[in-house]
Order: C-alpha cells, then sequence, then structure tokens
C-alpha cells in the first residue's frame, strides 16, 4: 500500500492506492500537511511506501514512522518517454508525472496534457512516446489576482460563473475576461495540436478542470485525479523497470 502526495504551489492532493485501486483521497493547506500525514498512517497501518511530488522544497516532511519508505520524484527516474525538451533538468516534476501517466494510460497516441491548477500547463507527448515540450500560462486565480494587484482601482474577485458574456459590471467584467479568455485559450490550444498532430487525445485535469470543462467546445478526456494516479503509475514504472 502506498501514499502518494502531490505538493503543488496551493495545495497538497495526496491519496492512498492498493495497487492501481485508489482507497482514499484528501486536498488540503501545506500548513496541514504534517497533520494530515500521520492520519493517513494511523487509518491505513499497511502503508509501506510515501511518494512524493513537489514543485518546491520538500523541507515539510519531518518526524515520519520509521518503518515508511520515502521516495522523492526526481529526473533521474526511469520514466516511460524520451525527453526531447531542450532543457530537460528544467522540466517541472508534475509535468514529467502527466506525461507518464498519459502514455502508460494511453499508448501510442498523440497526448495533449492539460493541467489547470495555478498555472495552466500544455505538454505533448508524440505516439512514439517522445515528450516534445508544451506550453505554460497563468491559472484563473492568478490571472484575478494580477488584475486586482498591477492596476490602481480594480477589486479582487473571486472566482464564479460569469452572468453574461457582456459583463455589466466591474465584477461581471472581470469574471467574463478571465474566464472567457481561459476558455478561448485552451479551445485554441487543442485546436492547434489538433490540426498539427492526427489521433490525438487531450486530457484535461487540475485544480480548475471541473470548472472548465463544461465551458470547452473542443472534446476531452477529463479527470481531476490524473496527477495523482500518474504519479502511483510512474513509481510502479520504476520500480518494475529499475
Amino acid at each position: 500500500m502506498k501514499l502518494v502526495i502531490d505538493i503543488g504551489n496551493t495545495l497538497v492532493k495526496a491519496a492512498v492506492f492498493e495497487q492501481n485501486t485508489m482507497m482514499e483521497l484528501e486536498k488540503f493547506a501545506k500548513e496541514e500537511l504534517e497533520k494530515k500525514l500521520l492520519n493517513f498512517f494511523k487509518n491505513f497501518p499497511n502503508i509501506k511506501d510515501l511518494v512524493v511530488s513537489s514543485v518546491g522544497n520538500s523541507d515539510l516532511l519531518d518526524n515520519l514512522p520509521r518503518q515508511i519508505r520515502v521516495h522523492y520524484l526526481s529526473n533521474d527516474w526511469k520514466f516511460p518517454f524520451s525527453n526531447h525538451y531542450s532543457t530537460p533538468k528544467t522540466l517541472g516534476a508534475d509535468r514529467m508525472v502527466l506525461a507518464s501517466g498519459a502514455v502508460l494510460q494511453f499508448p501510442k497516441q498523440n497526448r495533449l496534457i492539460i493541467d489547470a491548477g495555478t498555472c495552466i500547463t500544455y505538454d505533448f507527448v508524440d505516439s512514439s512516446d517522445c515528450y516534445q515540450g508544451g506550453g505554460i500560462s497563468p491559472g484563473l486565480g492568478l490571472r484575478l489576482k494580477a488584475l486586482h494587484n498591477y492596476t490602481a482601482k480594480l477589486p479582487l474577485v473571486a472566482l464564479d460563473n460569469p452572468e453574461d458574456f457582456v459583463g455589466n459590471s466591474t465584477k461581471e467584467s472581470i469574471l467574463s475576461g478571465v474566464v472567457q479568455g481561459v476558455v478561448h485559450e485552451i479551445d485554441g490550444f487543442i485546436l492547434e495540436y489538433q490540426n498539427r498532430f492526427p489521433n490525438i487525445i487531450t486530457i484535461f485535469t487540475g485544480g480548475d478542470a471541473v470548472f472548465l470543462a463544461k465551458r470547452l467546445k473542443n472534446t476531452i478526456f477529463a479527470n481531476s485525479n490524473f496527477l495523482l494516479e500518474s504519479l502511483n503509475q510512474t513509481f510502479q514504472y520504476k520500480i518494475t523497470n529499475d
């Protein structure tokens, strides 16, 4: 049994897996990490491995039970794809895990993985299992904060559904601009990839995936837990191929 955690820019996502079956899932703030880990180990005493993906430092993982083996995702792991990024060492751990999951779950296809979280990342792995690259842009929350932080008078607006495409107040105009802007961006990216690469599947995940998925025109495979599932599968791939 494994505990798989992803320490993101904003939240920690954690899941207990028995092989490929997810037994428990939680999302929480970084400040709660130590308490939550101890609860997982108490509720699932058969956990032997802790698999960690982190966009920053992992100093938060102290005082673990001695029997727990900790595995930190790194570029040195074996992945089921070849990395054609021109700066492979700078490719984020989360993006590598998403690419790995796409290869393992959708063999012999072109794959576009879109992760809508703090940032929106686009990652493309071709049908020969070559990671080619992608894109990074600000997520919904970052865009709302930027409008407030870098202007004199615009308010900080909480994410919500715009009432109409034509915003009839400052708040509604911000929501329309940010939400519709992201939707058109993602639809545009998907269309560009579809035009260039045949037989392509689009995988859509991340904290804002549920909010955005119903607004997209293009056919996608939406799974908000795809990163954790991919991290579990990547670890299993690693220990099988080491």
